[in-house]
């Protein structure tokens, strides 16, 4: 990675525009990177499942759960495959639709002013040393850009309604904004 471009591409890595991306509100800076985990078909791995389904290819008849989810309209900034390959779907400067139905310590929508990370895992799977190791360059990427005052998981965002990136994620891998790391808090 070598930093980002002045509309929010990440130099270096691949990028797959998706159509499901808008404006930001004006005047919203981005202080929030939203972590999240996804795997499709569910519990699998390295497919294409996850590029169709940002870019609203995904065949409803090729896995049976694909076919309840084939309509969703949905993206994320970032992919981060298990073996760390960063995929890009949404420049940094663009609302990308990751969190849905939000709030954030007391600011709702936060698909408005939050960069959505996705993490190719489950729940209930630890992460590999090399996804970690490329959120955290990705981070550092968007700490040197952007006014990030907090890295928060999907869970924290949509309480009761996702879990992700679940119990296994170790936010104590996660690099925090700040000159000093610091502890996670919600």
């Amino acid at each position: 990675m070598t930093g980002l471009d002045q509309d929010g591409w990440l130099v270096g890595v691949r990028r797959l525009p998706s159509p499901n991306q808008d404006d930001r509100p004006e005047g919203v800076a981005v202080d929030l990177v939203v972590v999240h985990n996804i795997s499709l078909p569910p519990g699998q791995f390295g497919g294409d499942g996850i590029v169709e389904l940002f870019n609203n290819r995904l065949a409803p008849a090729a896995h049976p759960y694909y076919a309840t989810i084939a309509n969703l309209r949905v993206s994320a900034h970032f992919l981060i495959r298990r073996d760390g390959e960063a995929i890009q779907f949404v420049a940094c400067n663009r609302r990308a639709w990751h969190a849905g139905l939000s709030a954030w310590h007391g600011r709702e929508r936060c698909n408005d002013f939050s960069v959505g990370i996705e993490l190719e895992g489950t729940d209930d799977l630890p992460f590999t040393d090399a996804q970690y190791d490329r959120l955290n360059e990705l981070l550092g990427e968007l700490y040197a850009r952007y006014p990030i005052a907090d890295v928060a998981g999907h869970s924290d965002i949509a309480p009761g309604r996702k879990t992700d990136p679940g119990p296994c994620f170790d936010w104590g891998r996660v690099r925090r904004p700040g000159p000093v790391s610091r502890n996670r808090s919600a």
